[in-house]
């Protein structure tokens, strides 16, 4: 994996924390402190899921091995059309989201980095560990600041394309998978 393909799996799978940022921000009065735990507490989740995944994967990796590619293909591309779907389905976005309590914003950190415990499964298949423990920083990075930018953005009454943001992020997992499927098949 490389740095691009790890850049653009964080930005896939922050998109999420991304807008539920801006929607806490846009429904609540967050202070500096709060704002910086909440980002700091999904690039926590964010980052963390995909290790245990990768740890997982990894594990796995010798009962599998001739299969490996088509399994992380089939959950990039499974969680990259969920995110298409969810993006078409939309959202009624009028829930309060009430992040005084700490359990709600790892309740939100949990809900945005699900997808991210399948997608480390497969990178725990198909790259060293060394490659997964970059990619995850990478991943935990650009959440962090993801989120930040949400917040930043909802402070300012930013509107974010949430549709649009969900489905791109969803065709970005997808042409990842495809690309790992097509390498190791040697056909790129």
């Amino acid at each position: 994996m490389t740095i691009l393909d790890a850049l653009l799996l964080a930005l896939a799978l922050s998109i999420d924390s991304l807008v539920v940022a801006t929607a806490c921000a846009l429904k609540n009065n967050i202070s500096r402190t709060r704002g910086l735990l909440l980002a700091a507490t999904f690039a926590l989740f964010q980052g963390g899921f995909p290790l245990i995944g990768a740890l997982i994967g990894n594990s796995f990796q010798h009962l599998i091995e001739s299969i490996d590619h088509w399994i992380a293909f089939a959950l990039l591309a499974i969680v990259g059309l969920k995110m298409i779907v969810d993006a078409l389905r939309g959202d009624d976005g009028d829930r309060k989201l009430d992040i005084s309590r700490y359990w709600v914003i790892c309740a939100l950190a949990v809900s945005t980095s699900i997808d991210a415990f399948a997608v480390g499964i497969g990178l725990g298949l198909e790259n060293t560990t060394a490659t997964v423990l970059k990619t995850v920083a990478v991943i935990a990075v650009v959440t962090f600041l993801a989120a930040m930018l949400g917040l930043t953005l909802g402070h300012r009454n930013a509107h974010i394309p949430e549709r649009w943001a969900g489905i791109l992020a969803g065709l970005v997992l997808i042409a990842l998978g495809t690309h790992t499927l097509l390498e190791h098949l040697q056909l790129l």
